[in-house]
């Protein structure tokens, strides 16, 4: 387990990350109350928010934006096993310094996490969502940096900027959208059914099916809550997947290809340069 804490402007900055290949468990307690988004990278680790006799428990991670209130009588513990790292960013402010943040920051937090704002217990729950590739992408560029000291900051800061900007407007947009609570979680398990099924897929009626919404609901607010259709979002994971799976060695470029569902090389190296830019051969040269 490796833990960076960076202080940028009013903001709490907690980088996490850990590996394990047996089941491992690791908690922490905020030092004050704090305002908190978390954004989750690769991995699929276990989150409960354990507070009193309550517990809040977040069993699928890996690509969560979720945020929350919580003050000093709250445990937050990650249940790490092998195949689910951690990768955790958390982003947090003390509501006392809202109105000190620049740029009117602040009021973003007012209007957007109100219930955080003004908390009835000592966790509470606020909008959560599934990033979009463009937030994905910045979270991984952030575990991925090899920057070092005002580097490092500069780096930092500009990256978090960029995640409080897209998720705040990702958050308006699904303010605006209207998508039910009830329908969102069906769109959540769309989501996992196709990571867990990366080989084997399920066709569009199929997966209506499962999560009990049409074929044409499925389509539409899968794309409004996540920000692509749902063939490209398998399409991103699978190459993604393959990617992790060359690069770490873990498989070779056909190994890597038949774990994703492709037969054909050929048509496996040309969807991963349409991805990447290059064709996966190349990846360990």
């Amino acid at each position: 387990m490796t833990r960076d804490i960076l202080d940028i402007n009013d903001f709490t900055i907690l980088v996490e990350v850990a590996d394990s290949d047996k089941v491992i468990t690791d908690s922490c307690y905020f030092d004050e109350p704090v305002i908190a988004v978390a954004l989750y990278g690769s991995g699929d680790v276990h989150l409960s928010m354990k507070y009193g006799a309550k517990q809040n428990d977040y069993e699928h991670t890996k690509g969560l934006a979720l945020s929350f209130y919580a003050d000093e009588k709250v445990e937050c513990v990650h249940t790490v096993s092998a195949n689910k790292p951690l990768q955790c960013i958390v982003i947090a402010t003390s509501p006392k310094n809202l109105q000190k943040l620049p740029n009117n920051e602040g009021e973003l937090f007012s209007e957007l996490l109100e219930k955080l704002v003004q908390p009835s217990d000592h966790y509470v729950e606020g909008p959560r969502f599934f990033m979009t590739p463009e937030m994905e992408n910045i979270v991984d560029g952030i575990f991925k940096n090899t920057y070092e000291g005002k580097a490092k900051m500069m780096f930092f800061r500009s990256q978090i900027t960029a995640l409080l900007s897209h998720f705040f407007w990702q958050l308006s947009t699904l303010e605006e959208g209207g998508i039910k609570n009830s329908e969102r979680e069906k769109l959540y398990e769309a989501k996992e059914i196709l990571l867990s099924n990366l080989d084997t897929p399920p066709s569009l009626t199929e997966l209506s099916r499962r999560i009990g919404l049409n074929t044409f609901k499925l389509k539409k607010d899968f794309k409004e809550l996540f920000g692509v259709p749902v063939f490209k979002y398998l399409q991103n994971e699978r190459m993604t997947k393959a990617h992790e799976l060359i690069r770490s060695q873990e498989a070779t470029v056909q190994e890597a290809a038949w774990h994703v569902g492709y037969d054909s090389l050929s048509s496996f190296s040309n969807a991963f340069a349409k991805k990447f830019g290059f064709r996966p051969s190349e990846i360990r040269r």
